[in-house]
């Protein structure tokens, strides 16, 4: 692979020369654009609608609008004066629990290795962080960019996780579909409980694909080899109002011919609120 971002981890007086590698890759299929006349690959041009030409990338710069019309120009100079400081380190200012932070807030995971010279110090870092089951909160800069960041133990090596920070989140009030008054069954709701109980299972990834990517490249390799495509059937309509409780007990009616009769233990009881505790004693007279 090859290195993304070369620079330190710092925490307290200590500093790790460390670098990052990129940690996934997209498995989509790459299209092109092609001129349905004569298929030939569209390009895309910078034109420039005053000149009348097409700009070639060494006269293209960056220009923020300040008003209709009107710009300030930045250079690579500009953005290399922010916060110098901080341009080749991985600052961390907290170690939290991981359970802490909910998931909305990641956006994408690098490896991080040790740089020249760093091994044992990022062995040790790497192995305390392990023992105290703690994640450290970081700020860093990359691509001109300054990042939120998590740095987390990930199997033999630490990684790192880009962060949205907090003003970056859209508040749930901004959306109007969201109502508090629904009214729940509670008969609905227990179902609903037990429905979730009997599909929970421990998380393996290896059991779940790509169900599209796979049909896409069967596609594709009977275009290539002249074959005809098999279509999918068409699925029903789903946009009728449906039947809650009907569906939930045939939903656990599956769920009990897939998986057993008796759901986990350890979350058939993780609805033991106050007003379920509140209806068994109404029920049993007491």
């Amino acid at each position: 692979m090859r290195t993304l971002w070369k620079g330190a981890l710092s925490f307290g007086l200590v500093n790790i020369p460390v670098k990052l590698y990129t940690s996934t890759e997209s498995a989509d299929v790459k299209f092109n654009f092609l001129h349905t006349v004569c298929h030939s690959p569209i390009k895309y041009e910078k034109h420039c609608p005053v000149c009348d030409v097409v700009v070639p990338a060494e006269e293209i710069v960056r220009g923020y609008e300040y008003e209709k019309g009107k710009y300030v120009i930045l250079d690579a100079a500009d953005f290399e004066g922010i916060a110098i400081e901080q341009t080749r380190t991985v600052n961390i200012i907290d170690f939290v629990d991981l359970v802490q932070i909910d998931p909305i807030y990641y956006v994408k995971t690098y490896y991080m290795t040790p740089g020249d010279g760093g091994k044992k110090a990022y062995a040790l870092l790497r192995q305390a962080m392990s023992d105290t089951g703690k994640i450290a909160i970081a700020k860093v800069v990359l691509r001109n960019k300054q990042h939120l960041a998590a740095v987390r133990v990930y199997q033999n090596c630490l990684a790192l996780e880009t962060m949205f920070f907090p003003a970056e989140i859209r508040s749930t009030a901004l959306l109007p579909e969201l109502d508090a008054a629904t009214k729940i069954n509670d008969k609905e709701l227990d179902m609903a409980v037990e429905l979730i109980a009997r599909l929970s299972t421990d998380f393996d990834p290896a059991k779940y694909t790509d169900d599209y990517n796979q049909a896409l490249q069967a596609v594709l390799e009977a275009k290539v080899q002249g074959a005809d495509v098999a279509l999918a059937p068409s699925l029903p309509e789903t946009d009728k109002v449906i039947d809650l409780m009907a569906a939930l007990r045939a939903s656990i009616q599956q769920a009990q011919q897939e998986k057993g009769s008796e759901p986990s233990p350890n979350v058939r009881g993780a609805r033991s609120t106050p007003n379920s505790r509140q209806r068994k004693r109404k029920t049993s007279g007491e």
